[in-house]
Formats: C-alpha cells, sequence, structure tokens
C-alpha cells in the first residue's frame, strides 16, 4: 500500500489592516509600553470579529481523496511547518500578499516541496506565476482541487489543472470543519450560498473572478449545513455572499427555512434590501444581526465614474433607515476618493453618517487592484503611485498608504482631509454612543467602533509618514508609461 500523500493548505496574512493592525513602518522608534500595548491589541483583534476561517481552504480541504490527507496553515497565527514533509503545498495567492507567497514558494521548491499556487492573484495573473510553482490551479478549484489531489494519489502532477466554465453550485459539496482549530476564530460558521456578480464596479474583480451571472448552491444543500454547523459551533453565522439579498426570491425561500433553527447571523447586502419589505422582515426573523452595506460614495458623479449604478443616492437614506428600523445593525462602507469627489465629500459623508445613524461607518481609500477597470484607467492616465509594471508592488492596508492621486483633490490635501474625517467620525465617545444605541450585536458595535479608533489612527500616522517621506525623497510621483 502507498503511504499517504500529505498536503498542506497555506493561507497568508495581508501586511497591516485587520490581520495586523501594525504599521508599515518600524516601531523602533516607539516606546517599550507602545509596541506591548499595540502588540496586544494585534492579538485581541485578530481573535474578535475580524477572525474568521479562509472559506476557500476549509472548502478544499472537505474534498475527501483516498490515499490523502490535507491540513490547514493558516499564518496568522502560526509559522510555517518546515520541520515537516510535504507531498505538496497549496498557497492561496493575493494579489496584495503576491511577494510574501512567491517567496515562501520558492523557499519550498528549493528544498524540494512540489509547490500548487491558486486564488484571485493566479486566476488574473497566470504568467507571473508560473516561475514560483510546480502547478497552477486558476479559477474556481471545487472540483479542480479533487482531480489535483487523485493525480497526487497515482503519480504525477500536471503543471495547469484549469476549467472553461464554473462549476455547477448545485453540485452537492459538503463543506467540513475538521481541518481547522475552531478556538483561534471568532466563529468558524461561514456559509456561502453562491457566487457572481451582476454589477460592473469599476473598482471591484468579484465580477472578474466569478462572473457576472448569479449562481446559486440548493436551498436544501445550505439549510443542512447551517445545521451540522450549528452542532459543532453555536456561535453566530457569517453568510459572505457579497449580496445576499441579489437574488430576492432565492434569499426569501431560504431564510424562510432557516427560521426555525434560530441562528444569529452577520451577513452582507445592498442597501436595496431596505426597499424589499417581505424581505427585510424575513431577514430580520430569521436571526439577521448586522449586515454590511457598500455605500461607496453618495456623489452622484463619482458613482457614475466608478459604474456603481445600483443603489442611487435619492434611496439611499430611506433604504438604510428601514434596515435599522426592523432592529439589524449596519455597517457602511465608503471609499473616499473616487472620481467625482472633491474637498467637500468628506463634510457630506460626516453629514450623511449623522443622519442615517450607522452603526458602523467604514471609511476607506480607494485600492486600484490590478487587474480591475480602475487600475487600468488610472495607470492610462499616469495616475498610479506604485510601478504598474510590477504588480507585486501593490499591496493591501487598512487605508495607511495612497497608491493612486486622486482626480480633484491634491494629494497632500487629500491625505490631510482623510485624517481629519477619520479623526471625527472615530473616537471612543462615539465608540460607545453607537454600540449603545444600535438596534442589535450592540457589543459587536462597540467593538468594531473601538477598534476602527485604534486602526485610523495607525492609517493617520503611515499616511503623515508617507507624506513626509516622500517630501523627503521626492518619489511621490504618478507612475507613467
Amino acid at each position: 500500500m502507498s503511504p499517504t500523500k500529505k498536503v498542506l493548505l497555506v493561507f497568508l496574512p495581508s501586511e497591516s489592516g485587520v490581520d495586523g493592525a501594525r504599521s508599515l513602518y518600524s516601531d523602533k522608534g516607539s516606546s517599550a509600553l507602545s509596541r506591548w500595548f499595540n502588540q496586544s491589541l494585534r492579538t485581541i483583534i485578530k481573535q474578535s470579529q475580524f477572525a474568521i476561517p479562509p472559506l476557500s481552504l476549509m472548502i478544499l480541504s472537505s474534498l475527501d481523496v483516498p490515499g490523502v490527507e490535507q491540513s490547514i496553515c493558516d499564518m496568522r497565527f502560526e509559522e510555517f511547518p518546515f520541520h515537516e514533509k510535504w507531498d505538496l503545498v497549496g498557497i492561496s495567492v493575493q494579489t496584495g500578499m503576491a511577494k510574501k507567497a512567491f517567496a515562501l514558494a520558492d523557499q519550498l521548491r528549493c528544498a524540494g516541496t512540489q509547490v500548487a499556487l491558486g486564488g484571485a492573484h493566479v486566476t488574473l495573473f497566470p504568467d507571473s506565476c508560473r516561475p514560483h510553482a510546480d502547478v497552477l490551479v486558476p479559477g474556481e478549484a471545487d472540483d479542480l482541487w479533487k482531480q489535483v489531489l487523485t493525480d497526487l494519489a497515482a503519480g504525477p502532477l500536471k503543471p495547469l489543472y484549469s476549467s472553461d466554465s464554473f462549476p455547477d453550485l448545485e453540485h452537492s459539496r459538503p463543506v467540513s470543519k475538521t481541518a481547522l482549530i475552531k478556538k483561534r476564530y471568532f466563529t468558524t460558521n461561514l456559509i456561502q450560498t453562491g457566487r457572481g456578480c451582476q454589477y460592473n464596479c469599476d473598482f471591484c474583480n468579484v465580477h472578474l473572478l466569478n462572473g457576472h451571472v448569479l449562481r446559486r448552491r440548493a436551498v436544501a444543500d445550505i439549510v443542512n449545513e447551517v445545521t451540522r454547523f450549528q452542532q459543532e459551533d453555536s456561535r453566530i453565522f457569517f453568510f459572505v455572499d457579497d449580496s445576499i439579498n441579489a437574488d430576492p426570491a432565492y434569499a426569501l425561500e431560504l431564510f424562510r427555512q432557516l427560521i426555525p433553527l434560530n441562528i444569529r447571523w452577520f451577513g452582507q447586502a445592498t442597501t436595496t434590501l431596505g426597499l424589499q419589505h417581505e424581505l427585510l422582515e424575513t431577514f430580520a426573523n430569521s436571526g439577521c444581526q448586522a449586515l454590511l452595506v457598500g455605500i461607496e460614495s453618495i456623489e452622484t458623479k463619482s458613482r457614475t465614474a466608478h459604474k456603481k449604478n445600483q443603489n442611487r443616492t435619492e434611496e439611499l437614506v430611506r433604504a438604510i433607515t428601514a434596515i435599522r428600523k426592523a432592529e439589524i445593525s449596519l455597517y457602511g462602507s465608503f471609499i473616499y476618493g473616487l472620481d467625482g469627489d472633491t474637498l467637500n465629500t468628506p463634510a457630506a459623508i460626516l453629514d450623511f453618517i449623522n443622519e442615517t445613524q450607522l452603526d458602523v461607518p467604514g471609511i476607506n481609500i480607494l485600492r486600484p487592484t490590478p487587474g480591475t477597470q480602475v487600475f487600468e484607467r488610472l495607470r492610462e492616465e499616469g495616475r498610479l503611485l506604485f510601478d504598474p509594471l510590477d504588480i507585486t508592488a501593490y499591496r493591501y492596508s487598512f487605508g495607511q498608504e495612497m497608491l493612486y492621486k486622486p482626480k480633484n483633490i491634491p494629494l497632500d490635501a487629500f491625505i490631510e482631509s482623510y485624517s481629519t474625517l477619520t479623526r471625527q467620525v472615530f473616537s471612543i465617545k462615539n465608540a460607545v454612543k453607537r454600540g449603545m444605541s444600535a438596534p442589535r450585536a450592540k457589543s459587536a458595535v462597540l467593538l468594531f467602533n473601538l477598534f476602527y479608533a485604534h486602526l485610523y489612527g495607525l492609517s493617520r500616522h503611515d499616511l503623515q509618514h508617507q507624506r513626509e517621506k516622500s517630501h523627503q525623497e521626492k518619489t511621490i510621483l504618478p507612475y507613467a508609461e
């Protein structure tokens, strides 16, 4: 009998933001007390509402192939186990962490370990990944990974596993948590009901990765999964779909069937939910505690410029008010620095937050992710602040650095106005106020706001550092072709 093949699936943390909550710059100038405080807070943040398992690796590790044993290494919590022998290491590559993923892959391959690369970056930029991998798995890997494991058990692997079509989500694929260390996470109850997005926002890559057609899992499969997960972990559920109300009839059927299970859940939706009265009532009755909604901009010119055509501005206040009246707390995500924004936009955002009483505002800086339409447009306009020919130069951070030059606002003025806005929105006083007035999930709302007071303080620190450093070195100049 052949020995069991050992496979390790690896998730890499981002450089900063919610995975690390650390400065992009050195801590050497900080006091010992400050470093201790920041390290302690990083640990708390990771182990609270921000720490959820990597769903893609949960799905892949659930595949059962005779002769293969799979494990997950979540490098937010542990070092890579170089001391163990692995027959195959699979690394999920996101563009913001591609450089780190390639370095790990190169190190492993030099030591004789086979490496498979997959994830969003491999899907969009396979050619740049080939030198760092024995195996590439672009696209949605639900079925492809089973082929990889079957070949690994039988003999040699192929250099590429790909498909011309998306997997059929109506085919039952039970998800297992056996590869997870449950105590690490705020909850392990992650549920995905479908994939794809019918919208075409130019700063988003979801429609590029998963298509424009909404594909849904069978309702019965999800109900069974929720029932099984509830027995393993009694904590809150996360429905991870980008817009859980995108197909209202489907969502109505699903959440009606979930009402008897008496779960509590968080999810993501569009503000259109506030106008879908029957569905909104069903969400509330099924245990919905809080939703993230992408407001992005309240400036009509910005919404038009970035193809954000859903959730029209005039409907936003009415819809948000209706959702909160249904006793569902709201996290409202904004992007400041879009192409229709001016120095008057921060005041408008602040007024909107106060009028709607959003429970957790999120004020982001535009991220021109390589592969998106906005990246290509800013590259052509010479507005990027990183080398577009080196896509690994892009990294994710929690609003801690500028990656592009805003259209209507000088860079220094933008950084100053963004810093002023986040200082006004996020304070200890506002955190307590929002926590007390939240319709539901009051403790989570309070924690989010308290942590954001810290994270946005970190953002202001790093943006100021970047500005001063660039003035000294005179390096903040847009990259032109």
